[in-house]
């Protein structure tokens, strides 16, 4: 082992006693989130307006500030984009992440203060590497590179001072010069904006590199992967990047595509995966334990402060919310923030289960407007998950990519779900895969069983086949090439499923 990757993992481990903490007082670190959240606050224009001189522990908190979500606070955001300070956090903002989300074309400018970029996101970061060291204390990942597949930078439109992009193009740009040294590709290529050429370079790049790890969505990390043994030749990418070691994977469920990477792209028992949970709005969790898939660690000393809505039956929110101290295991949670990028009792729209609560881990469920309740089924994206996968399994079949919609009831007819899938290998019984898609959703979701019964209301699912390219191409089409832009995996109308059907 090298003395720089020796040193460097010294001082990544340091990190562990703080990591700790969260293991062992996890409601005295929200605490202090909280505390040190409203002392900032106090002085900015919206703790004037919601009287925060007078809020001292959450009771009040909770009475006094509501919960917003993105159309409630943009016009404070708007301001401050135009170059207003002191608006929702006490210190100058200067960086926006954008983000187009998944239910619709409408982008999000989400503040980024000093403090979220130094003390969430790049702390985030570093925590990611403690863990996965501490997972294998003789991992050698820094004696190589660690290949980052980020989105691009723009300048703020109405204020040429500011910059804007995807999370993980303001992280970059950000970084300090050890990191720097450490990633590939180069700066200049990791920030370009138009992702056909992006992937090329990317691939002539990192293939000539001693790539030790990947940090990307698993649909990007796919294309790049498929390009770079275009170019190179070779039949496995472990034959390009013989030390490889972690894929650290986020943004889209990992389950799919679990059993691919796995037993295909990376078919060797010294690859680890490693999950994340990091946002526009934050970073929230790293996965701690390798044999843990799908759970994180929620991570309490970020500067964030969690409260979670509960999920009805029906899939709309309760009346009620929580905090830290009062969730349950396996309830369904709309995840509400206050962040150090002055984002205060903010609904950022995801659903979260919790696995344990001591620790507190979690994992993603799906989002509070990403469903089909078209007949009163409300399947959410975790049942569609894990239904893909137990099909693919079943049928030796991995995928790139899907989206599913309603068909509604027409002159008669019975709905159904239709799905456009798009196979990296088919399934070897397509029959077979369909019918187990819908049996596991029928398990996972009663409402969907409900209605399934006896096919009286929703008929079984009619699943396309897409050809190879199909999503890429209308991703391209709508503008939507990148990291940061998601195939929306369900919706509760056609419009998607319909431009992506018109690709075939």
């Amino acid at each position: 082992m090298s003395l720089f990757n020796e040193t460097l993992l010294w001082f990544m481990k340091r990190r562990m006693p703080r990591i700790e903490a969260m293991y062992e007082r996890p409601l005295e670190l929200q605490e202090q989130m909280l505390q040190g959240l409203l002392s900032h606050g106090r002085s900015t224009e919206w703790g004037a307006k919601h009287g925060y001189q007078d809020v001292s522990n959450y009771e009040r908190f909770k009475q006094q500030v509501p919960i917003s979500t993105y159309e409630e606070i943009f016009p404070y955001i708007d301001r401050m984009m135009q170059g207003e300070q002191n608006i929702l956090w006490d210190t100058p903002i200067s960086w926006y992440s954008k983000s187009s989300g998944t239910t619709n074309a409408r982008s999000k400018f989400i503040p980024v203060s000093k403090e979220a970029l130094e003390e969430c996101h790049m702390m985030g970061g570093k925590d990611m590497i403690t863990l996965l060291a501490a997972n294998k204390p003789d991992t050698k990942v820094f004696e190589g590179k660690g290949l980052s597949i980020g989105g691009s930078l723009t300048e703020n439109p109405v204020n040429s001072s500011m910059l804007m992009g995807d999370v993980s193009a303001v992280v970059m740009k950000n970084l300090p010069i050890w990191a720097q040294i450490i990633r590939t590709p180069s700066l200049d290529v990791a920030l370009m904006g138009d992702w056909d050429q992006k992937i090329e370079k990317m691939a002539i790049e990192t293939s000539k590199e001693n790539v030790t790890s990947i940090l990307g969505v698993p649909t990007w990390t796919l294309v790049l992967i498929e390009k770079i043994l275009e170019i190179t030749g070779k039949k496995s990418i472990l034959e390009v990047w013989e030390n490889f070691e972690f894929m650290i994977h986020g943004a889209v469920a990992f389950g799919p595509y679990r059993e691919l990477f796995k037993n295909q792209i990376f078919p060797s028992s010294q690859v680890g995966f490693l999950e994340i949970y990091n946002a526009s709005e934050g970073f929230f969790g790293i996965q701690d334990d390798l044999s843990k898939p799908d759970e994180m660690l929620l991570m309490l000393d970020y500067g964030i402060f969690y409260e979670f809505i509960p999920m009805s039956e029906e899939g709309e929110e309760a009346n009620t919310i929580v905090s830290l101290s009062q969730v349950e295991i396996g309830v369904n949670y709309a995840m509400v923030i206050s962040t150090n990028a002055g984002l205060w009792r903010y609904k950022i729209g995801d659903t979260v289960k919790f696995t344990s609560v001591s620790p507190y881990r979690i994992k993603i469920s799906g989002r509070t407007k990403h469903f089909i309740n078209a007949f009163g089924e409300e399947l959410i994206i975790e049942n569609a998950e894990t239904a893909v996968a137990r099909a693919c399994a079943a049928t030796q079949a991995e995928i790139k990519d899907y989206t599913a919609a309603p068909a509604f009831m027409n002159e008669g007819k019975n709905g159904h779900h239709e799905w456009v899938i798009e196979f990296s290998k088919a399934p070897k019984d397509f029959r077979t895969f369909a019918q187990i898609l819908d049996q596991t959703l029928r398990e996972q979701n009663s409402d969907y069983d409900a209605k399934r019964s006896y096919d009286l209301v929703l008929g079984p699912p009619l699943v396309h086949i897409a050809p190879a390219g199909t999503f890429h191409n209308w991703m391209r089409e709508r503008g939507k090439l990148g990291g940061q832009h998601k195939v929306p995996r369900l919706s509760n109308h056609r419009e998607f499923l319909e431009g992506v059907k018109a690709h075939f």
